[in-house]
């Protein structure tokens, strides 16, 4: 919210500045209106800001957050990312997994299988099943605490995350992401694994790492700087602009002197002299 606001003060600003500088009409001295690149500098400035908030703020998502939101590049665009590996006790966590697809144009099938192994077991069991578009819970430790944040919609999947809700200190362990998937060509298939593993950690509050701390810092630091530069801006533009306004007013004093001096004297040279 507090990053809305201060992007808000800087378009609000900037629209200022144009308004100020009057660049839809640029006096002739100038040929280029600084405005313009200070517009362009504003846009991205916060560009960069909200890029450098969303990237350093962890990002956690919802079980409402549309698939691949975060994988996501551009339409039809997928990069695997890894998953977070530290959850807050009592709040919600998503367990990424994401395996891409090389051609698009292949058809293909797939289902997730996730295992879960604590700390004090040795050997894994399965806890989630995701096939034929529907899910199933094979532990009952995470009854009614585990939801498909995945790909929906398709037999297809990209994306196999899980949503695990009201994380209790009992969830900690590995997890183990098992993709399965049958591509379809014109005279035979074949079938492909991938498996990724998450070690998840919950801890009583999320504690926010240096580079996090350091992009925020950075942030608030370039909005300042940037408020700074625009005021500059403005003073700078307003006095040439009243300088402009002061030369135009005496030209065109010196040139209204002129004209009335010559009627005057075009007048006596009309008027006869009488004998």
């Amino acid at each position: 919210m507090r990053l809305l606001c201060l992007s808000a003060q800087v378009s609000f600003s900037s629209l200022l500045l144009s308004r100020t500088c009057g660049c839809r009409k640029p006096s002739v001295q100038t040929s280029v209106c600084p405005c313009v690149c200070v517009l362009v500098c504003v846009s991205l400035c916060v560009c960069v800001c909200v890029f450098c908030s969303v990237a350093g703020g962890g990002g956690r998502l919802s079980p409402l957050t549309p698939p691949l939101f975060a994988a996501r590049v551009c339409g039809g665009a997928c990069v695997e990312v890894d998953s977070d590996t530290e959850a807050v006790v009592g709040d919600g966590f998503q367990l990424g997994c994401i395996y891409c697809k090389m051609r698009g144009e292949v058809r293909a099938k797939a289902s997730v299988d996730w295992y879960y192994r604590s700390s004090d077991e040795r050997e894994k069991g399965d806890i989630y099943r995701y096939q034929n578009q529907r899910g199933e819970i094979m532990d009952p430790r995470f009854e009614d605490r585990l939801a498909w944040n995945g790909s929906k919609g398709t037999d297809d999947l990209q994306d196999g995350s899980i949503y695990i809700l009201n994380v209790t200190y009992n969830d900690t362990g590995t997890y183990t992401c098992n993709f399965t998937r049958t591509l379809t060509y014109n005279y035979y298939e074949v079938q492909a694994n991938n498996t990724k593993t998450v070690q998840l950690n919950v801890v009583p509050r999320l504690t926010r790492g240096m580079a996090s701390i350091l992009s925020e810092v950075m942030m608030y630091v370039s909005i300042v700087g940037l408020q700074f530069w625009l005021l500059v801006e403005m003073i700078y533009c307003y006095r040439k602009i009243a300088a402009a306004g002061e030369e135009a007013l005496r030209e065109s004093e010196a040139e209204y002197l002129a004209i009335a001096s010559e009627s005057k004297d075009n007048c006596a040279a009309s008027v006869p002299v009488a004998e």
